[in-house]
């Protein structure tokens, strides 16, 4: 009959060899490691030095190697400037890195050509840039010696003919104590000639058309020249819809003026 003392002494041989329940132990009574344990690090060192060659390697095809530099420049959306001209600003060198081209500062150059408005460029992988032109569009006619300057909303000069192209309406604005015609960099940035401009782009189309002359003192203060000398004093450039209707009903009258520069309580005369 074994004792429970012996079952105890059993077990704790057991657990010492090794047996269920136990641990391995090796020669010198220690914890035999785990397999593969040892080669951990090493794979960690060698993905760590794969991805290092990965980034060298993909930073030297973009910055050093002949395969994604600039070959080619095209130029969309010209009409009054060549793509010549657009690539001369840009000023891009052939064999240029992609990725060294900074986009922001060749737009700027391109932006400086007077009849641009705005400039957008983009890359085209693997070799190629592209330039996408808005050219200004003229608004208004300004005398200027024996010709015209057709300028922009903005005051810009984009354009210069010897006379006035159809639909072109003639701008005059505060020259001194009277209104009169006013050309060059006075123009440029004129809050009086955008709301002049402002004003024509609202009009309904059937009056428009009628437009001949735009006095523009001010911002605020907008009148039109219809044919057969007909005066529209327009205002600023708000509510341009409620001044369109209002000018409908009252043109009715066949007036020679009209005041709509404050709706509802328009005037008419002559």
């Amino acid at each position: 009959m074994t004792s429970p003392a012996g079952d105890v002494t059993q077990q704790g041989a057991s657990q010492e060899a090794g047996g269920p329940g136990g641990l391995a132990a090796d020669g010198a009574g220690r914890g035999a490691p785990a397999a593969g344990s040892g080669r951990t690090p090493w794979r960690a060192v060698f993905f760590a030095l794969a991805a290092v060659a990965i980034v060298a390697g993909v930073a030297w095809a973009l910055l050093e190697s002949r395969f994604f530099v600039v070959r080619s420049v095209q130029v969309t959306g010209t009409h009054l400037v060549t793509g010549a001209e657009v690539r001369s600003a840009a000023a891009i060198p052939p064999g240029l890195p992609l990725i060294r081209v900074n986009s922001a500062v060749v737009a700027h150059r391109v932006e400086q050509i007077r009849q641009v408005q705005s400039a957008r460029v983009s890359r085209n992988w693997p070799d190629g840039i592209t330039i996408a032109v808005t050219e200004r569009t003229p608004a208004l006619a300004v005398p200027a010696g024996s010709g015209y300057q057709l300028v922009d909303k903005y005051g810009v000069a984009v354009e210069s003919s010897p006379r006035r192209p159809p639909g072109l309406p003639l701008l005059q604005v505060a020259a001194g104590p009277a209104a009169g015609p006013v050309s060059g960099p006075a123009l440029r940035g004129s809050p009086a000639v955008y709301a002049a401009a402002v004003v024509l782009h609202e009009l309904p189309r059937y009056l428009a058309r009628s437009v001949v002359t735009v006095q523009a003192l001010s911002a605020s203060e907008v009148t039109l020249k219809l044919t057969h000398g007909i005066t529209v004093v327009w205002g600023g450039a708000d509510r341009p819809a409620a001044k369109a209707r209002e000018l409908a009903l009252l043109m009715r009258t066949h007036a020679r003026t009209y005041n709509v520069s404050a709706p509802g309580t328009a005037v008419t005369g002559g």
